[in-house]
């Protein structure tokens, strides 16, 4: 759900340039094509934080064009930007949701915290009080 599309454009000083056309805040490079993929998953993750922030909806990926690489957030941050996208899409509001989990506030804060390592247990508990499930998948 979370695969984003990425540019890679050699830049002029023999860097690669990382951007998202989805996700334009996200922008890194690299020393080659691999380093500039390894750093797009930072970027991708620190651009989509910015809307969890300002508590906007999640810009979703659009389709790849043919060839074109993808990269998506971790296992454990796509599990949050999840029951985050599913909580903005229900129109439920952080309080509410902490409301519902018996949470304080800043607990609410820190699950959506994509540099917060999160246990994957209080997640689920925000999916099941949002009506949803976390599935785990290793392909």
């Amino acid at each position: 759900m979370f695969d984003y599309p990425v540019t890679l454009t050699p830049d002029d000083n023999g860097t690669v340039l990382v951007t998202f056309a989805d996700v334009p805040e996200a922008i890194s490079f690299g020393a080659d094509e691999d380093e500039a993929l390894l750093n797009a998953v930072d970027a991708l993750e620190t651009g989509l934080s910015f809307y969890i922030d300002d508590r906007r909806p999640l810009p979703l990926p659009g389709r790849p064009t043919k060839g074109q690489k993808t990269v998506r957030p971790s296992a454990l941050e796509c599990a949050k930007l999840g029951v985050y996208h599913a909580m903005t899409q229900e129109g439920v509001k952080k309080s509410e949701l902490a409301r519902r989990m018996g949470w304080h506030m800043p607990q609410v804060d820190r699950l959506f915290d994509l540099h917060h390592a999160s246990r994957l247990d209080q997640i689920e508990a925000a999916a099941r009080a949002l009506g949803k499930s976390v599935t785990v998948r290793v392909a």
